[in-house]
C-alpha cells in the first residue's frame, strides 16, 4: 500500500506551507537517528518523515501528489499519455508532453475558436495544458536529480566528557581541496556517545555538475572523565565520605550535570553501597532523564595519632559480625 504523505506528516490536506514545515521540524526532531540511537526503528521514519516533506514542502510536486496520488512521479516524469497512435489510441513513447504540438494532431480546427465564439475542444486543451505543466515540472526534477550530488567530507572532533553530556559547540577546522581552512561551529547534542557521528548536510564538497552539494560527516570522540562514567543514560561516580559521615550518617554535596545536590548519606552505611539520584543522569532531547548512581568510599585520614588508634581500635572491638564471614574462594 502507498504511504499517504499527510498521515506520515501528521496534517490534514489542507495544510499551509507553514503547518507543513512545522510538522516537518517536530517529526525530524522526534525520530532523527543521532537523538534516538536506542531505537532501531527511528532511521526508517525519519526516512519515511523525509520523503513526505520532499514532496509536500514543493507546491508543485504537492499538486501532483494531490492529483495522480503514488502515481505522481510518473505522471510528472514523462509516464504519462502521449500522442495519438497511427492506428487511433494513444501511444507510450520516449518523449514528454512538452515536446508535442497537440494542434497538429487534430488539425486547424482545434487551433482556433468556433464560428459559433466557443472553443470546440476546450476540454481537450485544459487536459493537453495539464500535461505540458505536469510534464516540464517532471522533466526539471529528473534532470535535478540526475545530476550528481558533491562528494560527502568526513572528520572528527575530540571533545570532553562533560560537552557530550549536557551538549554545546565546538569549532571544527576544514581544509578544503582549493587549500581554504574553513571553520564551522558544530552543535554537540546533548547525551552523545563517543564513536557516534554528526551529519551536517550541504556542508560537504560542491557538485561537479551543479547538484546539491555532499555532506559533513563528524565522529564524536568523547574524553573520559576523572570521576565520572556512562552507562546508557545513567552517570556513575565515586563519593569520597569520611569514617563519621559514613557511620553517624550526613549529607554531602555531590556535583551533577544541573548543578550540585544534597545527597543524605544514611547512617552505617559501608563502602562500595550505592545511593540513587534520581533524573540527575543524561537527559536527550524528549527523553526523561536517567540517574546518578554514587558509589560510597570511605577514606580515612592519612596518618593517626595515639589517641585516634586507640579510639578505632576500641571501635573495631565492638563491631559486632565478622565482616570477612562470607567471603570465599
Amino acid at each position: 500500500m502507498s504511504e499517504d504523505y499527510y498521515k506520515t506528516l501528521e496534517i490534514n490536506r489542507d495544510a499551509s506551507q507553514a503547518e507543513i514545515q512545522k510538522a516537518y521540524r517536530d517529526l525530524a526532531r522526534k525520530y532523527h537517528p543521532d537523538l534516538n540511537p536506542d531505537d532501531k526503528s527511528a532511521k526508517q521514519k525519519f526516512q519515511k518523515v523525509q520523503a513526505a516533506f520532499d514532496v509536500l514542502n514543493d507546491p508543485s510536486k504537492r499538486e501532483l501528489y494531490d492529483r495522480y496520488g503514488s502515481s505522481f512521479e510518473q505522471m510528472g516524469a514523462g509516464g504519462g499519455p502521449r500522442g495519438p497512435s497511427p492506428g487511433g489510441g494513444w501511444t507510450h513513447t520516449g518523449s514528454t508532453p512538452e515536446d508535442f504540438d497537440f494542434s497538429q494532431f487534430f488539425g486547424e480546427r482545434f487551433g482556433g475558436g468556433s464560428a459559433g465564439g466557443g472553443d470546440p475542444n476546450g476540454g481537450f486543451a485544459d487536459i493537453f495544458s495539464q500535461f505540458r505543466r505536469a510534464g516540464a515540472r517532471g522533466e526539471s526534477g529528473a534532470r535535478r536529480r540526475a545530476r550528481a550530488a558533491g562528494s560527502d567530507v568526513r572528520s572528527e572532533v575530540h571533545i570532553p566528557f562533560q560537552t557530550a553530556i549536557i551538549g554545546g559547540t565546538v569549532d571544527l577546522q576544514l581544509h578544503r581541496p582549493d587549500g581554504k581552512v574553513e571553520t564551522i561551529a558544530v552543535k554537540i547534542p546533548a547525551g552523545i556517545e563517543s564513536g557516534k557521528s554528526i551529519r551536517l548536510r550541504g556542508q560537504g564538497e560542491p557538485s561537479p555538475e551543479g547538484g546539491a552539494p555532499g555532506d559533513l560527516l563528524i565522529k564524536v570522540h568523547v574524553a573520559e572523565h576523572p570521576h565520572f562514567h556512562r552507562k546508557g543514560k545513567n552517570l556513575y561516580v565515586k563519593l569520597p565520605v569520611t569514617l563519621a559521615e559514613a557511620a553517624v550518617g550526613a549529607k554531602v554535596d555531590v556535583p551533577t550535570p544541573r548543578g550540585t545536590v544534597s545527597l543524605r548519606v544514611p547512617a552505617s552505611t559501608s563502602s562500595g553501597t550505592r545511593l540513587r539520584v534520581k533524573g540527575q543522569g543524561i537527559a536527550t532531547s524528549g527523553e526523561p532523564a536517567g540517574d546518578l548512581f554514587a558509589e560510597i568510599q570511605i577514606v580515612l585520614p592519612k596518618t593517626l595519632d595515639d589517641e585516634e588508634r586507640g579510639w578505632l581500635e576500641k571501635f573495631g572491638q565492638r563491631h559486632p559480625d565478622e565482616p570477612r564471614k562470607d567471603l570465599r574462594w
